[in-house]
């Protein structure tokens, strides 16, 4: 099963994902990333699999979640144009 994806978790390109939507859930004192939470470089939306597990209707991410191109991808190009969620929780895992 994937870990779960949380605030401040590593990203492909470096950055780390800001969770800015979900305001009340947290896995090990850290806030639950959903679908559309952007990245410390700026963009690079998540797009959350799941069909199961949701937060205030919004579909929860794991560490494997493909992202939308982040703000540096024009000037820099590779992973920021594909910054996927790539850390997460050692204990707490999606089971979808």
């Amino acid at each position: 099963m994937p870990a779960v994806h949380r605030n401040t978790d590593s990203r492909a390109c470096g950055a780390s994902t800001v969770s800015t939507q979900s305001k009340n859930v947290f896995v090990n004192g850290l806030l639950w990333s959903i679908n559309g939470d952007p990245n410390s470089h700026g963009g690079g939306a998540l797009v959350a699999a799941t069909n199961n597990v949701f937060i205030g209707g919004v579909a929860v991410c794991n560490n494997n979640e493909s992202a939308a191109p982040d703000a540096l991808c024009a000037p820099l190009g590779g992973a920021h144009c594909a910054p996927n969620a790539v850390g997460g929780s050692s204990n707490v895992f999606v089971g979808d």
